[in-house]
């Protein structure tokens, strides 16, 4: 496929249906593809010593997107919850951020039905519903992470309430832009406003150990240069801090969806390690041992449909094993770790999951329709916003530095080991003067969250911006693209 599926975390979330009976076994049988299911693990022995929590977000489906079922995250979170019940956590342990529009979606020709594997199971059956739409935010977020349950805002008000000695897992998915992570309810999520709430966890002595696995395009931009390295959490990514996440299982590629979904099943960084921790006994799996395993199976050898997977934090407890975070599940008890897991030979760009979807939806459909009609309209509408947006990020430029500078002065990454921006605050201001302008940055638009924070460490001020942006944007009617309608994404 050409470039054109180029930029960002592909969130085509995959709904769909159990494998047929008597299809053709799959190179690893995983445990989502048994004829029976695991019975759930013993709860953690009082040997252990810890209590394991989980924090599992796939806030996708922004307002702005034509349609979320498109989006592949909350089948990875979905899967992921799967994964850890099995393992031996307890519901109650285990705390699920998802938009929740997917499995009752009328396009979804299975109901009630989602899964993250050509030939896997069901994984949405049993998902606890702890927050969904509105209740899908930033701030209910970090209170609970935060154990905060006076913050929650609706929802089953379940929060991350562990002691000292406990140990946390977190896993997110979204879409993402330098320093930002995505969600469906306006502001983003910040890197600046991240570190702050797990500085502020450590400091109330309520864990023992955190690891943090994040799936998006540019999320290594979420820790490079600002993760500590002393709060006893590791972290690791889907991609580094300037290049996009990859979407799986997708039309067109192999292995592919079941022929009647139009969507990708599921994202290459997070199929990865799950298919991972499914096939692996983790009382022997170590935490580097996951690492270097969907280090390898997320990178490419060309280079263009790949990511480079990495690490953040503290790296002095990569040696302990997996079930400490994750559970055991004791179907994996005689697994030798020695499974090769199969190659992904393909993937696309997830900031393209909604056009792709649009458009195949609009091949499918009978010529002369009305929805056929509608479908095309909006892959127009939304076309054209995307082209708006970058013209006028592209103009901003040349206003503020100059015809021949102004490009690559937006687009240039900073060196290795520096934060995206110095100043946090600048760079949300710089969103919020563009947004009045110009319209809704959407999911599509944090590909330009760099341009932003190159223009506050080229010391733009706010002035200068909302000049620059009414030139580039003057008269341009948002429409239903307009913060006033989506609210401002900083």
């Amino acid at each position: 496929m050409a470039r054109w599926w180029v930029c960002g975390l592909l969130s085509l979330l995959a709904v769909a249906a159990a494998a047929a009976e008597g299809s053709a076994e799959p190179l690893i049988r995983l445990p989502t593809q048994d004829e029976h299911d695991a019975a759930p693990a013993p709860a953690p022995s009082a040997e252990e010593g810890v209590t394991r929590w989980a924090v599992l977000g796939a806030p996708p489906a922004t307002r702005t997107t034509v349609t979320s079922f498109g989006s592949s995250c909350r089948a990875d979170v979905c899967h992921a919850y799967q994964i850890l019940k099995r393992g031996g956590l307890k519901e109650e342990n285990i705390v699920v951020f998802m938009y929740d529009d997917i499995a009752q979606d009328p396009q979804n020709l299975r109901r009630g039905v989602i899964i993250n594997h050509p030939k896997g199971k069901d994984v949405y059956a049993g998902v606890p519903k702890d927050y969904t739409g509105d209740q899908v935010t930033t701030e209910n977020f970090f209170a609970v992470l935060m154990g905060n349950k006076t913050a929650v805002t609706g929802g089953s008000r379940k929060v991350i309430n562990s002691k000292p000695n406990d140990h946390i897992f977190i896993y997110y998915a979204d879409h993402g832009g330098a320093g930002s992570l995505g969600m469906p309810n306006n502001p983003w999520l910040y890197a600046d406003d991240f570190i702050k709430v797990l500085r502020e966890k450590h400091a109330s002595k309520s864990y023992s150990k955190m690891v943090i696995y994040v799936e998006a395009c540019e999320s290594g931009s979420m820790f490079e240069g600002i993760m500590p390295q002393d709060l006893n959490i590791y972290v690791t990514t889907a991609a580094n801090a300037v290049e996009s996440s990859w979407g799986t299982y997708c039309p067109g590629w192999n292995p592919p969806p079941p022929h009647e979904y139009l969507t990708c099943l599921g994202d290459v960084y997070s199929v990865s390690w799950m298919e991972d921790s499914e096939t692996h006994n983790l009382k022997k799996e170590a935490i580097k041992d996951q690492y270097e395993a969907v280090k390898k199976r997320t990178s490419s050898s060309n280079n263009l449909t790949g990511s480079h997977v990495m690490e953040y934090g503290d790296k002095t407890f990569k040696d302990e094993k997996l079930f400490l975070y994750q559970g055991f599940d004791p179907a994996n008890v005689n697994n030798t770790n020695r499974l090769p897991l199969p190659s992904l030979e393909g993937a696309i760009n997830q900031r393209d999951a909604d056009i792709l979807f649009m458009w195949k939806r609009y091949e499918q459909l009978n010529a002369g329709s009305e929805e056929k009609v509608q479908v095309l309209k909006k892959i127009k509408e939304t076309v054209a916003h995307r082209k708006h947006l970058d013209s006028s990020i592209d103009f901003i430029g040349k206003l503020v530095f100059g015809f021949e500078k102004g490009p690559s002065v937006l687009e240039a990454p900073r060196s290795s080991g520096q934060p995206v921006v110095d100043d946090w605050d600048c760079l949300k201001r710089m969103v919020r003067v563009f947004e009045s302008h110009c319209g809704s940055l959407t999911q599509y638009g944090m590909k330009h969250m760099r341009a932003f924070a190159n223009l506050c460490n080229n010391g733009v001020s706010e002035a200068e911006m909302k000049e620059a942006s009414v030139g580039a944007c003057g008269g341009y009617n948002s429409g239903k693209w307009s913060p006033l309608v989506l609210g401002h994404s900083a």
